[in-house]
């Protein structure tokens, strides 16, 4: 039985300054957490023991919940209101952040990096919709530009700050890091008065819900862990072949919830929406081809060149500052003209970035030659599409349904970058090498341009829908 919950009127229209700082700020924590947690892995190991294991665990147990739980997040967000879930995710990822501060032994640690992983699935999506529920038109994708950049840069900046604090205070304060912010974040989230919630609550898609968890879950265990215990490890192949069971069920028990309760966990109606379909389809090979740029560059600046963890970081900071500098612009514009020519030419600039990186040697020398000027093209590249990629998918849904619409971008987003990077050690030979990286920039380069085409053929400017 579905009981009727308010709708609250003129949602989030009065707080737009406040919820795009919350907004902001929620992803930019959940974003610096995901990648300044790196460069602590050896003071962590030296500190806590456990050696390769415990460093395996301690970035795999944070993949693995945020990644299964994060389409199960944005039906809850739908359901219950974007405010109630961020809120919810901020205590649950502040808590497990001084737990990981504190955390006595690595298993200990483990577990805390798990609850944080739920608390960044409940906060990931939200965040976004928050946006979406907020502003219009416009200002809408401008307010998603300014959003873009900053938790770009979290993801970017982590190294960089992870390196400095581990190096001055310790690995512990990478996660008092992360608690901070949320503590700010949490009184501005009460201050937001409206909210969207749906004309009649709906069922909760439990099975659904277990179905999604199982399946991404089982993908990303069995990918993270192939490469510790090769792809013939048992629990490599237990975790892929029930990962697949459960994905291969989850479009037929949708379809049948969409037919008996009208309530799936994903609605599968939104991929009618041309650009919704299409600009998952872009993400897919888009995120591959980025998440694989910047962890094949840092390792590389590291192993080859032997850069430091925080001067590695240092050096990848290009995207950020052009992503700062651009991004906000490039929404207002995409708001505009429409996204679509937007999402054709950054993955071709960035795919121009990539391929200049086939100057680069076996000495430093030519960093300002081939890697700076390659990491500036992809940051612009990156700054043209993101904020299109984003309003165009999000633009295509109900408001009622931005919560799981952001979900599904969001998943597609994090499989298309954990598949290439578990696929990283094929394309680079085993062993980073020169030769290496350049195999691995050519197909990154081929997967931006796959998402330049299919974003021109596929992409409507078409008004979003009220």
């Amino acid at each position: 039985m579905t009981t009727a919950a308010p709708r609250a009127t003129a949602p989030l229209r009065d707080d737009r300054r406040t919820v795009l700082v919350v907004a902001i700020l929620s992803s930019f924590v959940v974003g610096l957490d995901s990648s300044v947690v790196n460069v602590a892995l050896p003071a962590i190991r030296q500190e806590l023991g456990g050696g390769l294991v415990v460093q395996q665990w301690t970035v795999d147990a944070y993949l693995v919940t945020l990644g299964s739980l994060i389409l199960v997040a944005g039906s809850l967000s739908d359901v219950f209101g974007r405010v109630r879930i961020i809120t919810w995710g901020l205590v649950v990822f502040g808590i497990a952040s001084v737990a990981c501060a504190i955390a006595p032994t690595g298993e200990f640690l483990i577990v805390s990096r798990a609850f944080q992983g739920v608390g960044g699935a409940l906060v990931t999506p939200s965040a976004l919709a928050l946006i979406v529920a907020a502003f219009r038109g416009a200002a809408q994708s401008k307010a998603i530009g300014t959003w873009t950049a900053w938790s770009s840069a979290a993801t970017i900046l982590g190294p960089v700050v992870g390196g400095l604090v581990v190096d001055s205070i310790g690995w512990r304060w990478i996660f008092v890091l992360t608690a901070v912010p949320i503590a700010v974040t949490i009184p501005l989230v009460l201050r937001i008065t409206g909210d969207v919630h749906p004309a009649v609550r709906p069922r909760i898609d439990v099975v659904g819900a277990v179905l999604a968890v199982v399946g991404v879950g089982g993908a990303v265990l069995g990918l993270i862990e192939q490469e510790r215990l090769g792809w013939g490890a048992p629990v490599v192949v237990a975790a892929l072949v029930l990962g697949a069971l459960a994905l291969g069920a989850f479009v037929p028990w949708e379809l049948h919830v969409t037919r008996t309760t009208g309530s799936p966990l994903v609605p599968l109606a939104l991929f009618r929406a041309r650009n919704f379909a299409v600009g998952n389809l872009a993400t897919l090979s888009i995120y591959g081809a980025l998440s694989m740029v910047f962890f094949v560059v840092t390792l590389f600046l590291q192993e080859v060149w032997g850069f430091p963890a925080w001067l590695a970081g240092l050096a990848t900071l290009p995207p950020t500052v052009v992503l700062l500098l651009v991004s906000s612009a490039v929404g207002g514009l995409a708001g505009r003209f429409g996204p679509r020519w937007f999402m054709a030419a950054g993955p071709a600039v960035a795919a121009v970035g990539a391929l200049l990186m086939l100057l680069v040697g076996a000495r430093p020398d030519v960093y300002w030659v081939a890697v700076f000027p390659g990491l500036v093209l992809i940051g612009f590249g990156i700054a043209l599409m993101v904020t299109p990629l984003t309003s165009a998918v999000l633009g295509s849904v109900p408001q009622s349904e931005a919560g799981v619409g952001s979900a599904v971008n969001n998943a597609i987003a994090r499989i298309a970058g954990l598949v290439m990077v578990a696929l990283a050690g094929v394309v680079l030979g085993g062993e980073m090498s020169v030769a290496g990286l350049h195999r691995a920039v050519v197909v990154m380069a081929v997967l931006l341009v796959a998402g330049a085409v299919v974003s021109a053929v596929g992409i409507r400017n078409v008004p979003a829908p009220t």
